[in-house]
């Protein structure tokens, strides 16, 4: 494999939270986000639109509301946290295409983006915007 080949494979497979910011600005995103942090942690503060799925919980019942064919973009806490990578790894087993976005929590932070605040979480979303609850 050459510098080009891995460099456009990691591009398949992750993406950055300026890119996240800027495809909820411009309205089209076509994937949905995934916070695999802890429901405490996603209540305290998440990328605006994120739907709470904490990583062990990813299985395909709680993953029903989606076609197939949607991707996900997973994040945890940050560079510090795992949390991504196993929630990734779970959607692929799947077979659900995924991206991990670099930097997670602490990165959007960083960047200086806005967070939402909701005190609802253990939710799934549709692509509709509807929200369907998952049980606890």
């Amino acid at each position: 494999m050459n510098a080009l080949e891995h460099f456009e494979k990691l591009l398949e497979f992750e993406t950055d939270c300026w890119d996240v910011h800027e495809d909820l600005r411009s309205g089209k995103p076509d994937y949905v986000i995934l916070d695999v942090r802890s429901p405490e942690a996603y209540g305290a503060g998440h990328v605006p639109g994120a739907i709470n799925l904490p990583h062990g919980r990813i299985v395909e019942g709680n993953l029903a509301a989606f076609p197939a064919s949607v991707a996900f973009v997973v994040y945890c806490s940050g560079p510090h946290c795992n949390g991504a990578d196993k929630a990734a790894v779970r959607l692929a087993r799947l077979n659900r295409k995924v991206k991990k976005m670099l930097g997670g929590m602490a990165g959007w932070k960083w960047d200086g983006f806005e967070l939402e605040l909701e005190v609802g979480s253990h939710e799934t979303g549709n692509l509709d915007g509807s929200k369907t609850g998952i049980p606890a």
